[in-house]
């Protein structure tokens, strides 16, 4: 296909993407991209829930101030209050597309609780509510005509004025991207009138993360390079408990089992959590992390034990069916047996700037989800807001869109040229890749990961900008693959974390740093980091 053209292009296909199509769809075609099967993204791996207030003895301004307490003094109080105000009626949306959310006997939702919530407000669906939500929204989308999801294609570049033919006294503004079937290698443009990234997270940037692998930070590598400004990317949230296990890939051991009952130990049984914060295991999630991680080094382990034992067994198979399944294939009974943990990077805090409608600094392109940055979350997310984020901020694009009245595409789309991919060449080098691939992993792992100094982020930039050049001289020769498309963002978010990290000159939420340890200024403070285009 030479090109297509389309009212929107979503990039991405988690609750945000799919939740975006299904309010666009009513105003127009809508074309969402993804670059794996349809199902695969971050929200499928989802286990907690969503939080929002449906209990009469719990309260909006309640909901406000967990989150505030949370996000360590950074986060936008109107974007919070958005949050949790609009919350409510988006939960009831999904119950009426279809989500089975897990209901008590008396036929209400059952709200579990959560670290850092002081009251009973996660709805799920037993322990694997991401999962439920996206099959429902799926089965909604594929029977709404006016969209169409492309699986198997990855944005390469969103399409800016640096791609036109004629360009002077334009500007900054998207008219949607070059994309690549990565099965067939052709890269066409999608002209739309209006474009959001939908993208996710990018926690293959690190080791061990309990993303999935194409989770890669595409969002944000791709908007910064367009112009976009990107904000409060050091605050990178480590989950306190993946499954460790030396034939097991990182798995997500749910925040609800510890809101459950469950008890961090060390290895020799005793418990710990209350050494580090009066809440004890309910502490919010950056300090949990910190404190298994301080934990292993001072006694030299690989991993903690987290123990819910001591509840009965037929209750922690009906509440945890999915992490009683996963942990039974490895040899580990959760119903007797301690699940071995260690912290995993699990969620981006930071991302691309937006406003309170998911508007960028770049005309017509928005942002929502993970990839973007709403001011909701601050330095650190409160469990379970991020799913709502997704579907309250969603809402909003579609009303700012919608208030917008008959959309025309741009007069200068017309001046849109084809891909051209002369000079470059395949080329069977991908150990270039792979190990260019591993050492950014090892380098975030090692010097930007809990706890950080200068010394160590120093150490990373130095390393992350060497490979960055092989990187950029490579993508300049070689024809455009899904791998190499993957590299160039990783090597990109990698460096926008360390310069903004490098750029926070005290420890507060998610970023601790060993030189300033006790710097926390009372003013709330952003970090800004933008490509200047000229």
């Amino acid at each position: 296909m030479s090109r297509i053209q389309a009212d929107f292009l979503i990039i991405g296909s988690g609750v945000s993407g799919l939740f975006s199509a299904l309010k666009l769809a009513p105003l127009g075609s809508v074309v969402v991209v993804t670059k794996k099967a349809d199902y695969e993204s971050n929200t499928n791996y989802a286990q907690g829930g969503i939080a929002s207030v449906f209990d009469d003895k719990d309260k909006f301004e309640e909901h406000i101030e967990d989150t505030l307490n949370a996000g360590a003094g950074l986060c936008d109080l109107d974007a919070v209050k958005v949050l949790v105000e609009e919350g409510p009626t988006r939960v009831r949306e999904l119950l009426e597309i279809g989500v089975p959310f897990t209901k008590d006997e008396s036929g209400n939702l059952d709200l579990a609780r959560e670290g850092g919530h002081r009251k009973h407000r996660i709805i799920h669906s037993h322990d694997r509510t991401g999962s439920a939500i996206e099959t429902a929204l799926l089965d909604a989308v594929h029977s709404t005509p006016n969209i169409q999801i492309l699986e198997n294609h990855a944005c390469v570049d969103l399409i800016t004025r640096h791609h036109l033919k004629e360009k002077e006294g334009l500007p900054l503004r998207c008219y949607g991207a070059y994309i690549v079937d990565t099965e067939t290698g052709e890269v066409f443009p999608i002209i739309a009138k209006k474009t959001l990234l939908a993208t996710g997270g990018a926690g293959q940037v690190y080791l061990h993360s309990t993303n999935p692998n194409i989770a890669t930070g595409d969002g944000v590598a791709t908007a910064y390079r367009a112009g976009a400004i990107i904000k409060n990317m050091e605050f990178y949230q480590f989950h306190p408990t993946s499954l460790f296990h030396e034939q097991g890939n990182s798995f997500l051991i749910s925040e609800a089992v510890r809101g459950h009952g469950g008890i961090l130990r060390e290895m020799g049984g005793r418990p710990f959590m209350k050494d580090y914060h009066e809440m004890g295991e309910l502490a919010p999630r950056d300090i949990v992390a910190r404190a298994i991680d301080d934990t292993m080094k001072k006694r030299g382990e690989s991993y903690v034990l987290l123990d819910i034992t001591h509840k009965p067994a037929n209750d922690i198979i009906q509440h945890f069916p999915t992490i009683y399944e996963r942990c039974k294939k490895l040899g580990i009974d959760i119903t007797t047996d301690p699940i071995p943990v260690v912290p995993a990077a699990h969620f981006m805090c930071g991302g691309v700037a937006t406003d309170l409608f998911g508007r960028t600094n770049i005309g017509d392109l928005y942002a929502v989800g993970e990839t973007a940055c709403t001011g909701v979350h601050g330095g650190n997310r409160l469990a379970s807001n991020s799913l709502l984020e997704c579907v309250v901020f969603a809402q909003r694009i579609a009303n700012d869109i919608q208030s917008q009245g008959k959309l025309d595409y741009a007069k200068e789309t017309t001046n849109i040229p084809d891909w051209n991919k002369e000079g470059t060449t395949n080329t069977e080098e991908w150990i270039l890749i792979s190990h260019n691939l591993g050492e950014v992993k090892t380098i975030m792992s090692n010097y930007v990961g809990i706890v950080r100094s200068n010394l160590r982020l120093e150490r990373a930039l130095r390393r992350l900008s060497l490979i960055s050049d092989e990187v950029k001289d490579y993508y300049k020769r070689t024809t455009v693959s899904l791998d190499l498309l993957e590299l160039r963002n990783i090597v990109k978010v990698a460096e926008l974390i360390v310069r903004s990290a490098l750029l926070r000159k005290e420890s507060r939420g998610l970023h601790f740093s060993t030189d300033y340890p006790e710097d926390r200024s009372p003013s709330r403070k952003d970090t800004i980091v933008s490509k200047n285009l000229g």
